[in-house]
């Protein structure tokens, strides 16, 4: 068990490493000089060299790299030397200094994603701290729409098969899954949002917090977030009613449940206390996948909405080539997403006991 758990969580790093390599190269070595991009048309050979002494641009590229590593591990090496690239210091690093010698410091802390090119030196984690928690609220509400509508409509579909409700259930699962969320987030703003909105009453735009009419305090705006939770769960939701009306109908007949009608029990306690558990495997590592893909995905929705989450933010950094920005973002998503993937694991096996925990 132990060697088991010991290989998981080898393989959850290595896959971490993965991501923070592929990102490293992809947005530091393959678009060019990143002081160049900084500064844009007010390029000085003079402030290209400040730049690039003080992000570390003029080491070579291995060291980038090592030092990169070195700011994303819990536990790094760093200099005590001022002059030196990656000098350390309690207010930039923080945590707790394990280790050190005349030259160079181990500390235990969090992995620290650097600072913005454009918000003037603002740290990653700021911006990651203020923006996960609505792509995460965002998501949750999405999946929570999914998941009560499509275990209900896939239960009805099943219910009710070959029927016109079943075809017509089949039909929205497929326009579901084949519209692209960008198009069905544009369509719901302008049609909800403008063309409805004396009814609905709902904004083609706004996050969880906008300012009051005269532009003094901060206001709890709840009903912001229907229109970009539904669009980005109409997708999810069109997959779990095609999987549960699958799997269930399968599960229905088998020999198991030809013995519980015998029995005398009625359909709704066959369908809900027998079948419908077994039918849940395959919904829940699809919905697995689609909450760890709904915080990348939520990216074009929460630009549409104007909703102020990582997605936003990582369209902002790019228009801007605020590279450090989309580095830290994407980490951070790739981290969710492989958290979630082993949470799911565990419940996988639980929900089915012929599956062993890895």
């Amino acid at each position: 068990m132990i060697r088991k758990v010991g290989l998981k969580i080898g393989t959850t790093l290595l896959a971490l490493w993965g991501v923070a390599s592929l990102i490293f190269f992809l947005f530091i070595v393959l678009p060019g000089d990143p002081a160049q991009m900084m500064l844009d048309q007010n390029e000085d050979s003079q402030q290209l060299e400040v730049i690039k002494a003080k992000f570390g641009f003029n080491l070579p590229l291995t060291t980038q790299y090592l030092n990169y590593l070195n700011d994303l591990l819990p536990l790094s090496i760093h200099s005590k030397n001022p002059k030196d690239f990656g000098f350390y210091t309690e207010t930039v690093y923080g945590g707790f200094v394990l280790f050190e010698t005349q030259q160079k410091v181990l500390v235990l802390k969090a992995p620290y994603f650097r600072t913005s090119y454009q918000k003037r030196g603002k740290p990653i984690a700021e911006i990651i701290k203020e923006t996960l928690p609505n792509t995460i609220l965002l998501a949750i509400s999405s999946m929570f729409i999914a998941i009560v509508m499509g275990i209900g409509l896939g239960i009805v579909a099943t219910l009710n098969k070959d029927r016109w409700i079943d075809r017509f259930l089949q039909l929205f699962s497929t326009l579901g899954m084949s519209v692209p969320s960008f198009f069905s987030a544009i369509l719901f703003s302008w049609f909800f949002g403008y063309i409805l909105y004396d009814f609905t009453g709902l904004n083609m735009t706004g996050s969880l917090y906008e300012l009051d009419d005269m532009g003094e305090r901060l206001q709890l705006q709840w009903k912001n977030i229907i229109l970009p939770s539904v669009v980005l769960g109409i997708r999810p939701l069109a997959v779990i009613i095609q999987l549960l009306r699958s799997n269930l109908l399968e599960v229905l007949s088998e020999d198991y449940i030809r013995t519980a009608y015998a029995k005398g029990l009625s359909r709704n306690q066959v369908v809900f206390k027998h079948a419908l558990k077994n039918s849940l495997n395959p919904v829940i590592t699809a919905i697995s996948g689609w909450f760890a893909s709904l915080l990348a995905g939520s990216i074009f929705v929460e630009y549409i909405f104007g909703w102020k989450g990582l997605g936003k933010e990582i369209v902002e950094a790019l228009n801007q080539l605020d590279i450090p920005v989309v580095m830290g973002a994407v980490l951070t998503i790739a981290f969710f997403f492989i958290i979630i993937n082993i949470v799911v694991d565990l419940i996988y096996a639980y929900l089915d006991p012929r599956i062993k925990t890895p």
